[in-house]
């Protein structure tokens, strides 16, 4: 995947055949904030000037910027496979939560 992270935001990053450059939009957030550059380091300091003009500006009009992720998920999951996440989670001695955490972090290989 091509993306980058800077402050908590992540941004999801494309290549533009038609104006031949890397064109970035951060991911997560209702706000739209996108930016561009010819090359690599172009591309990153524009997503650095982008989330600090991002926060700057929401501070400036008294708005609290939104952030990528608030930490709730809800997930729909049949009975027998909640049965079988509150068992393994009680075997390791964690919360369901905790489990789920610990199985989601090790899936998304971060």
């Amino acid at each position: 995947m091509n993306s980058l992270l800077y402050k908590g935001y992540t941004a999801r990053i494309d290549f533009s055949d038609e104006d031949d450059c890397f064109i970035g939009h951060i991911v997560g957030i209702k706000d739209v904030i996108g930016f561009h550059g010819e090359t690599v380091r172009e591309l990153k300091n524009a997503f650095y000037e982008a989330v600090d003009d991002y926060n700057e500006a929401c501070e400036a009009i008294g708005k609290k910027p939104q952030k990528p992720y608030s930490g709730n998920l809800m997930l729909r999951i049949p009975p027998e496979v909640h049965a079988a996440v509150a068992t393994a989670a009680q075997v390791h001695g964690v919360s369901i939560n905790q489990w789920a955490s610990n199985a989601l972090l090790r899936e998304s290989a971060l």
